[in-house]
């Protein structure tokens, strides 16, 4: 019996555009599943710059209307990559078109549209996924199988952080990111997105939060992205910034477990310190995104005197994905976690299931960041149950 072909249309062609190409033309290179993944269209607003993006990245066709991509019968799968505000349209139409689809993170710009998103992609019967691509790191994976086993008891805290650098100057451009209307939030929906997931994953479901989120830029010239992290200034205009540069609140999870979350790109020197600690009765472990493959491991069950953490190199058969890719401790770095992803995403296309993290952990993950939102404006621990 052959494979499946998913023919895949994707929406933006910078940053996450380069990371998802590179899953799709890497994934049946490293993964035997039974869905290849075609890439059959890519669709964006500048058209030389995305016929450029299309012969470089290996896309057969372009689209410059992301509608007219939707309409077409050769494509099963749509990639959303567009900015935050865009998500929702994009989605219902393509659910609403049969297709399939992935959305970056985080789903959606408020919780009314998450249940829109999430609704349509149910009532089309269509296999739905976000991409929140920490989850496939073969550390975390591990880590999650420890807890899962037990080894660390009762789970009782996580400590997490999501530290980045990159519009310390205040001279870097007021870019979509840092528009309220475009983006939704700022650290708080760019990266807190990414720690509450982790932690819903790997901890269980939040229950309140107790948040404040900060500015400490509140104009500057601007701009528009120019790939990965990086801007350009469009002539001398200035414009506000409308939204968090860091936010920190703590958390209480139903489970009893407590949590402290702090996301901010004002911290010098972390290019992307995503990390994260858990505290159990049992034992501990430890995760820091710039050495994705360490696994750090406290186990009170080690005899007196050889107690404390140690590294666990996560490259080992055993290790979940590891085995897919090279002999141990031949270190596979940020990309595989995106391969990985769109691998659980063809299985999830050919079995007519939708893998985790899909449209239902979008629409909590928005109420977690809706709930920190709505406490840093009251000053007061707000229950998620309250904006669901």
């Amino acid at each position: 019996m052959g494979k499946k072909q998913i023919r895949v249309g994707m929406i933006g062609y910078k940053f996450m555009g380069k990371a998802h190409s590179h899953a799709y033309r890497d994934v049946p290179f490293y993964f035997d599943g039974d869905g290849v993944p075609v890439m059959q269209a890519i669709c964006g607003r500048d058209e030389g710059a995305l016929k450029a993006a299309a012969q470089k990245l290996g896309w057969a066709s372009c689209e410059t209307d992301w509608r007219k991509l939707i309409e077409r019968d050769d494509i099963d799968l749509i990639d959303i990559g567009a900015p935050n505000n865009a998500h929702a349209e994009i989605a219902v139409a393509a659910a609403e078109a049969g297709k399939h689809i992935l959305c970056e993170k985080p789903l959606a710009m408020n919780t009314e549209e998450a249940k829109r998103m999430l609704e349509a992609v149910n009532k089309a019967g269509v296999v739905h996924m976000i991409c929140h691509n920490y989850r496939f790191v073969p550390a975390v994976q591990y880590a999650k199988k420890l807890i899962d086993e037990g080894k660390l008891g009762k789970i009782l805290h996580i400590r997490a952080n999501y530290l980045q650098d990159w519009i310390m100057d205040p001279s870097f451009p007021l870019v979509w990111r840092l528009k309220k209307e475009v983006c939704g939030s700022g650290a708080l929906g760019d990266l807190s997105s990414h720690s509450l997931d982790l932690a819903r994953f790997l901890v269980g479901e939040f229950k309140e939060v107790n948040g404040m989120m900060e500015t400490f830029v509140k104009e500057r010239p601007v701009g528009e992205m120019s790939g990965g992290l990086s801007a350009d200034v469009k002539g001398e205009a200035m414009g506000k910034v409308d939204v968090d540069d860091a936010s920190i609140f703590m958390a209480r999870f139903e489970n009893g477990a407590v949590g402290v979350f702090e996301a901010t790109r004002f911290a010098g020197g972390n290019r992307n310190g995503n990390r994260f600690e858990i505290n159990g009765t049992k034992g501990s472990i430890r995760w820091d995104m710039e050495q994705m493959n360490t696994l750090q491991l406290y186990s009170a069950d080690d005899q007196a005197g050889m107690q404390g953490f140690r590294s666990i190199n996560c490259q080992e058969e055993v290790h979940p994905y590891a085995g897919a890719y090279w002999p141990p401790a031949h270190i596979i770095g940020y990309e595989h976690t995106f391969i990985n992803l769109v691998a659980e995403l063809m299985n999830g296309i050919v079995s007519g299931q939708s893998p985790a993290p899909n449209f239902e952990d979008g629409l909590i993950n928005q109420t977690v960041l809706e709930a920190v939102q709505k406490s840093a404006e009251t000053g007061r621990w707000v229950s998620v149950s309250e904006v669901r």
